[in-house]
């Protein structure tokens, strides 16, 4: 198979949160003048060998019933961008594994935040929540789009976070949108330090280095920061990212395990009720 260098890449199931996802990576796709490649993994060939159509049934079988959803999920970006270039693919197995062996020198993978089988009351899925510490390349969780005026904002840590910083000025860019950098200073609850004037100059240095490089890379777009201090550093930025149209982290925490993500973009991406986008590398 041919494949798109640097395309958006799109999951979809079937679902509302799959479907929103979708819109939302047709909108991107045009922003950036990107093709956007729409997906649909099926189980269906772990589970049986009967694929094929019921004989004198027209339009049965379940790789029919897979072929109906992915072109569900294509017409979805169609209509919210007539005229995009969109590709489409019909993938077999766990969607979670295929779809990280999939976003492999793409640009971004795009996904809904719950989908079939999500438990109630987690904001994220246990698939969404997989690719978010498994892919390769940059993973947009997809939900509520409510604040679609709203600055992105990116979360920076101590060493700055350049792979998150890089991709919210790429974002902030394509949409023309104010960028607003934070860093938060990490106080434990209970916890009375004596007052430092070199932690919160250390805390100042790490933003002002992170607005520099973020007016670097985003030349033309408003770029603005803060210092906070909380004892929950996902708290912290949850509160400021309220009226985000994207709220952007790392996903590397000082675990050993590749194959995860760190605790402040694990709770982001359970407790935000806006798009998160995790920023991801290649291994």
């Amino acid at each position: 198979m041919t494949r798109d260098p640097e395309s958006i890449v799109a999951g979809y199931d079937g679902s509302d949160q799959a479907a929103a996802a979708v819109r939302w990576a047709a909108r991107h796709a045009r922003a950036t003048n990107c093709p956007l490649h729409v997906v649909h993994c099926s189980m269906w060939q772990l589970l049986t060998r009967h694929l094929g159509p019921v004989p004198g049934v027209s339009g049965s079988g379940l790789e029919q019933s897979a072929e109906s959803v992915l072109e569900e999920g294509v017409s979805h970006a169609a209509a919210e961008v007539p005229g995009l270039e969109i590709r489409r693919t019909l993938l077999h197995g766990l969607p979670a594994q295929v779809l990280a062996e999939f976003s492999a020198g793409e640009k971004l993978l795009v996904v809904g935040s719950r989908g079939l089988g999500g438990f109630l009351g987690l904001l994220v899925g246990s698939v969404s929540l997989e690719l978010a510490a498994t892919a390769a390349c940059p993973v947009a969780v997809i939900r509520q789009d409510t604040h679609p005026g709203g600055p992105v904002v990116a979360a920076v840590d101590a060493s700055g976070s350049p792979a998150a910083l890089e991709d919210a000025c790429a974002m902030a860019s394509a949409w023309h949108a104010p960028l607003e950098v934070l860093h938060v200073r990490h106080q434990p609850p209970g916890y009375h330090q004596p007052k430092r004037q070199d932690a919160a100059a250390d805390a100042r240095e790490v933003l002002e280095s992170a607005l520099d490089r973020a007016r670097a890379m985003a030349p033309g777009i408003a770029v603005d920061g803060r210092v906070l201090t909380d004892s929950s550093v996902p708290h912290a930025i949850l509160k400021a990212a309220r009226e985000a149209r994207l709220v952007v982290v790392g996903s590397q925490g000082r675990g050993i395990l590749r194959e995860t993500i760190g605790s402040t973009a694990h709770a982001v991406l359970h407790h935000a009720h806006g798009p998160v986008l995790i920023s991801r590398r290649g291994a």
